[in-house]
């Protein structure tokens, strides 16, 4: 697919995010009201259940391998390429929440010594970059799941557009907290 091709899908993903942050900010009547933080809470939820089930599932698969390789005549080959396929996904699902709650490493010594007009500028364009950068990924991400959907994996045959999903799902949870990130700087900053 070219880039001409995915124009509008951007075009309409930007449309939606436009109208959708109007039914957040600008609404007088309480049905057509969906609170940002109700929103939040549900997808810190859904990411923080893909993550201890993606984990709980890399432990069992690596345990069943464990168990296999000592007590029985053969191990299933499917266990290596599962473990691999719940790595992913851990990781994938626990990246938004690692924004959300700033786990990520930030360098204070070099931040320290800026002015403090320098502070807020970067303070507002390290979260427009990180949106910019996530939200390609997540649309181009969309053809790749596409793509992968007529591929099989080696030993467990399932669809490769299920490990292509993860890209999707790393992608769309650190665009929306990104997002959250860039808008509460923004309404920090006065530059």
């Amino acid at each position: 697919m070219s880039v001409k091709a995915s124009l509008p899908s951007i075009r309409f993903g930007l449309v939606w995010f436009v109208k959708t942050n109007i039914i957040f900010d600008n609404c007088d009547t309480p049905k057509e009201h969906i609170h940002p933080i109700i929103v939040e809470k549900y997808i810190s939820r859904f990411l923080k259940y893909g993550t201890l089930l993606s984990t709980y599932a890399l432990i069992g698969s690596v345990l069943l391998q464990i168990f296999a390789r000592f007590f029985l005549a053969n191990t299933p080959s499917w266990t290596e390429e599962a473990s691999r396929l719940f790595f992913i996904y851990a990781t994938s699902f626990a990246a938004g929440l690692a924004l959300k709650n700033k786990y990520y490493v930030h360098l204070d010594l070099f931040f320290d010594r800026l002015s403090e007009r320098a502070k807020k500028i970067i303070l507002v364009l390290i979260p427009v970059l990180i949106l910019s950068l996530f939200v390609l990924l997540s649309i181009f991400s969309i053809q790749f799941i596409l793509l992968g959907h007529q591929e099989f994996s080696p030993s467990m045959k399932t669809r490769m557009s299920l490990a292509f999903c993860s890209m999707f799902i790393m992608g769309a949870s650190i665009s929306y907290f990104a997002f959250l990130d860039l808008k509460k700087a923004i309404k920090n900053s006065r530059l």
